[in-house]
């Protein structure tokens, strides 16, 4: 009975947030209403509700979490501060006079931005504004173009330091030491954010290769696909080389900066996210892009940001809590357990069903919902923590991407021109969703693409 409640909860809550409700209330509101429902009729135990202070006692003192509204400050800043801008124009007269060459321009600005900011709205949406206009106008298929700037701007989600590996390495640092004290290790091992960082390195340099390639590819067999610059100052030039260094050098040396220091254990999350919001204001200064009124925007956008990320996490620690009431967790272990398959079979189920829900919520909620459920189970069946962190974040990229609901394609649809139709944003992404499976996959057959450089780093 218990459990059956836990499945109708689950169906409840997705069905409120098809209505359209804010997803922090939908999972507090709908938990408690199950809840006190429930109560009355003896089929649940309010001890459950009365974990939730340390529950979110817990969150707050959770330093790593500290970090989230510090790489936010950091990307916005850096948003706002016209770096993107400066970067991508060099970058296109740098690549311009090839062919494919602004689209080449669109990826590598598209990853740096990634590493920078982390969120994959602010990427497209950046993107779209700042390429697609440029692309369209030099003569680019527009299914290509699209397609480039919605790839490219998923990229946040792998490339480190992301807010989705932040969140991820919190959540599954958790679910892997639950999954040990359920198997009776009583000293369990941790799994730290600087292990998705680095797990992440080596599938997302491939990701970004593997685009260009594809777009070579276009260049190649397919030329009036990804037309050349029709007027361009040599590539050659030195006054375009030193352009192109005063805009990249800055922000890859503060990317270069916070991640090193994490993968190395210099710094902590933390620090280094702190560095980067610092290092984010030297970079706006170097621009003359700061002064009160930008500083106050971007401390507005980053409390928004913030307060909407913890609101859902308050909202999921509450759901969380009755599902687990209800006996859900019971459940999932056993449904895992019971499929066809072992681990493979459990794995793909779970990665099938995270795909789908990308299609209507968003990382952060998978993140602070679906993953805390079925973690335990699967890192209990001896999955690698890491690995599963980093192909949990690749199937979400590849969701956010896909049509008809993927997150990317409405962002990039609500700042495309009206002469951009639907289906050339649709066809455009499909190649990078095959590229993107194709790399899944390519993973799942060879875990060791993920796990070989935190094990070469921290030796586990």
């Amino acid at each position: 009975m218990e459990g059956s409640l836990a499945l109708w909860m689950f169906a409840a809550v997705f069905i409120v947030l098809l209505l359209g409700y804010p997803v922090a209330i939908s999972l507090a509101g709908t938990a408690l209403i199950f809840a006190l429902t429930a109560y009355q009729f003896d089929a649940f135990d309010a001890d459950f509700l009365e974990a939730l202070p340390n529950r979110l006692f817990g969150i707050v003192e959770n330093e790593t979490l500290i970090a989230v509204p510090l790489f936010i400050f950091m990307g916005v800043m850096l948003e706002k501060s016209k770096v993107a801008e400066n970067l991508l124009e060099s970058m296109a007269r740098l690549f311009g006079g090839a062919r494919g060459g602004l689209g080449f321009a669109v990826i590598i600005v598209g990853m740096l931005m990634a590493a920078s900011t982390g969120i994959v709205g602010a990427t497209v949406v950046t993107m779209g504004l700042l390429s697609l206009p440029s692309m369209l106008q030099h003569k680019y298929d527009p299914a290509l173009a699209c397609g480039t700037i919605c790839a490219s701007g998923t990229l946040g989600q792998i490339i480190p330091p992301s807010i989705v590996l932040v969140l991820l390495g919190d959540v599954i640092s958790s679910a892997y030491q639950q999954a040990q004290l359920d198997m009776g290790i009583f000293a369990p091992e941790t799994v730290s954010v600087g292990d998705l960082f680095a797990g992440a390195l080596i599938p997302g340099i491939m990701l970004v290769c593997l685009y260009l390639l594809y777009l070579a590819y276009k260049a190649i067999f397919q030329p009036s696909t990804c037309p050349a610059l029709a007027k361009r100052e040599h590539v050659g030039s030195q006054h375009v080389l030193l352009e192109v260094g005063k805009n990249l050098i800055p922000p890859l040396a503060l990317i270069i900066a916070v991640l090193g220091s994490i993968i190395a254990g210099i710094a902590t999350p933390t620090e280094a996210a702190s560095v980067g919001a610092v290092g984010a204001i030297i970079l706006a200064i170097i621009n003359k892009q700061f002064d009160i009124k930008r500083l106050r925007e971007v401390s507005q956008s980053t409390t928004e940001i913030t307060s909407m990320v913890f609101f859902i996490l308050i909202g999921a620690s509450l759901f969380s809590l009755v599902f687990r009431g209800f006996g859900g967790d019971e459940l999932v272990e056993s449904l895992l357990s019971d499929l066809p398959g072992g681990v493979f079979g459990a794995m793909l189920a779970v990665m099938v069903l995270m795909f789908l829900l990308g299609f209507v919520l968003d990382f952060i909620e998978i993140t602070f919902v679906v993953v805390p459920i079925v973690a335990p189970t699967l890192l209990a069946m001896g999955l690698d923590p890491i690995w599963f962190g980093i192909m949990i974040a690749l199937n979400l990229q590849t969701s956010f991407l896909t049509p008809p609901f993927g997150f990317a394609l409405f962002y990039l649809r609500g700042v495309a021109p009206s002469s951009i139709k639907t289906l050339d944003i649709y066809r455009g992404v499909l190649p990078f969703i095959l590229i993107q499976l194709f790399l899944l996959g390519l993973i799942a057959y060879w875990p060791d693409l993920v796990t070989w450089l935190p094990h070469l780093i921290y030796g586990r």
